[in-house]
């Protein structure tokens, strides 16, 4: 068998166009084959997804929905090969509909920009797969080169960019990697008294319990936000928010260590239940605003969300979301 060191097996995905079209949207997914006892593709895949039977794969097989690398149709028999890569269309079964639309600021032949409604994902994970902002504008628009650039949590609202010019997307992307990005949020949240603002807030952040949270820590900060008052209402306050680095879940994190939780956060400063298809309490945190100088003509450019953070789904209808979801 090969070395890792000289597999020639051993495909660059990332820079390798699928060999499966885009369709209603959906791209294909991959897999690189690591090492392993199976002696065909078949058990493979049974070992890999257990929640799929033989005969679901086996039926996607005969569709010929199932290819390696180089667009070959694989059969059940198809021997395994270890570094290879194969291509297929994922399946979610009983996707909830995210009764939100998005809506879309801005287009030229490089960039897309768009503004998300709070519980859509931007891209597909988990149970949602149609119901998230890549497929629904791939299939609105047809550019089967979309992809984001930088990501927001499926529970924030506001500005996403993507790119549909793989030409000129390692430009924009590096603006992000740089952080010659400047990103501007809105967070609703407690009052908070005692303090001069603006203030700036920086900790030492790291992966906490359960896996999907964040925690502070002692040691070195490697998480900064500008914090400012935008406007009072009542006992509440909308907070200008400028994070310097972006790490996971930075805002929700440094607000609740102040003492002022974004209102319906459920996962900070603790975890709280909720119902996977409960769209009455969205989490009142907003993407506003995006800037940068294009790195291909040189000029400012500035993304603004139409989204108005204090009547986020006021008048929210559960029985017409019940209707929608027939």
């Amino acid at each position: 068998m090969p070395s890792a060191k000289h597999n020639p097996y051993k495909i660059d995905v990332l820079n390798m166009k699928s060999p499966l079209p885009t369709v209603k949207g959906v791209g294909s997914s991959y897999l690189r084959l690591p090492d392993g006892p199976w002696k065909n593709i078949l058990e493979f895949l049974e070992k890999r997804f257990p929640d799929v039977t033989p005969e679901t794969w086996i039926l996607r097989m005969s569709k010929k929905e199932v290819v390696d690398e180089n667009g070959v149709p694989l059969s059940a028999d198809s021997p395994y090969r270890r570094g290879a890569c194969i291509f297929y269309y994922r399946e979610v079964e009983g996707e909830p509909l995210i009764p939100f639309e998005e809506n879309i600021l801005y287009r030229d032949d490089h960039l897309l920009v768009a503004d998300k409604p709070h519980f859509l994902p931007v891209t597909p994970s988990g149970r949602f797969l149609h119901e998230t902002l890549l497929v629904r504008l791939k299939k609105k628009l047809n550019l089967e080169n979309l992809v984001p650039i930088h990501r927001i949590d499926r529970e924030t609202a506001g500005v996403v960019i993507f790119s549909h010019n793989p030409e000129t997307r390692g430009a924009y992307a590096s603006l992000f990697r740089t952080r010659s990005i400047k990103k501007v949020y809105e967070a609703l949240a407690g009052n908070l008294t005692g303090l001069p603002f603006p203030i700036t807030h920086r900790s030492c952040m790291a992966p906490g319990e359960p896996f999907f949270r964040m925690k502070e820590v002692e040691g070195k900060p490697n998480s900064e936000t500008h914090i400012d008052v935008l406007e009072k209402i009542d006992d509440l306050t909308i907070y200008r928010l400028l994070p310097v680095t972006g790490k996971k879940h930075q805002l929700r994190v440094h607000l609740a260590a102040l003492g002022i939780p974004i209102i319906n956060d459920k996962l900070y400063p603790d975890i709280q239940p909720w119902k996977t298809y409960d769209f009455s309490l969205p989490l009142k945190l907003l993407a506003r605003a995006i800037s940068f100088q294009d790195p291909l003509t040189g000029k400012h450019r500035y993304f603004e969300s139409d989204r108005k953070l204090n009547s986020i789904y006021t008048g929210f209808d559960p029985m017409g979301i019940a209707r929608n979801l027939l």
